[in-house]
C-alpha cells in the first residue's frame, strides 16, 4: 500500500475552497434551514399545545354531553309523572262523570217507573170505577124481590170481579 501524501499547494487550496464554501453556505443556506428548523419545532408546538387543547375540549364536551344526558333523563321523568298523573286525573274525571251519568239514569228510570205505577194505578182506579158503575147499573136493572137476591147478585158479580 503506498500512501500518497498530498502537496502542500493542494492542502493550501482545499482549505480556502472549504472557507468558501463553508462562507457561502453560512451566508445563504444555514439561515434558511436553521429558520426552517425553527418553524418546524414551532409548528410541531403549537400541534402539541392544538392536541392538548382539542383534548381539553373533548373532555370539556364530554362533561356537557353527561350533563345534558342526565339533564334529558331528568326531564323526561318529569314527563312521564305528569302523563300519569294526567292519566290518573282523566281516568277519575271519567269515573266521576260515569257515576253521574249512572245516578242521572237510574233517578230517569225511577221516575218513569213511578209515573207508569202512577198510570197504572189511576188506570186501575178507573176500572173498579166502572165495574163499579156496571155492578150498580146490573143491580139496579134488575128488580130484586128480597134481599137474599141482592146479596147472592153481589157475590156472583164480587166472584167475577175477583176472576178478573
Amino acid at each position: 500500500m503506498s500512501l500518497v501524501t498530498p502537496n502542500p499547494g493542494t492542502i493550501f487550496w482545499m482549505l480556502i475552497i472549504f472557507g468558501i464554501v463553508l462562507f457561502v453556505l453560512r451566508k445563504f443556506a444555514w439561515k434558511p434551514i436553521l429558520n426552517a428548523l425553527k418553524e418546524r419545532e414551532e409548528s410541531i408546538a403549537n400541534a402539541l399545545n392544538s392536541a392538548e387543547e382539542a383534548k381539553m375540549e373533548v373532555a370539556g364536551l364530554k362533561a356537557d354531553n353527561e350533563k345534558i344526558i342526565a339533564e334529558a333523563r331528568q326531564e323526561k321523568n318529569v314527563i312521564l309523572k305528569e302523563a300519569k298523573e294526567m292519566k290518573d286525573k282523566i281516568i277519575a274525571e271519567a269515573k266521576e262523570k260515569a257515576m253521574q251519568e249512572a245516578a242521572r239514569s237510574i233517578e230517569l228510570a225511577q221516575r218513569q217507573i213511578q209515573s207508569e205505577k202512577d198510570a197504572a194505578i189511576n188506570d186501575l182506579k178507573k176500572q173498579v170505577a166502572e165495574l163499579s158503575v156496571m155492578i150498580a147499573e146490573k143491580v139496579l136493572k134488575k128488580e130484586l124481590t128480597s134481599k137474599t137476591e141482592q146479596e147472592k147478585m153481589v157475590d156472583g158479580l164480587v166472584d167475577d170481579i175477583k176472576l178478573n
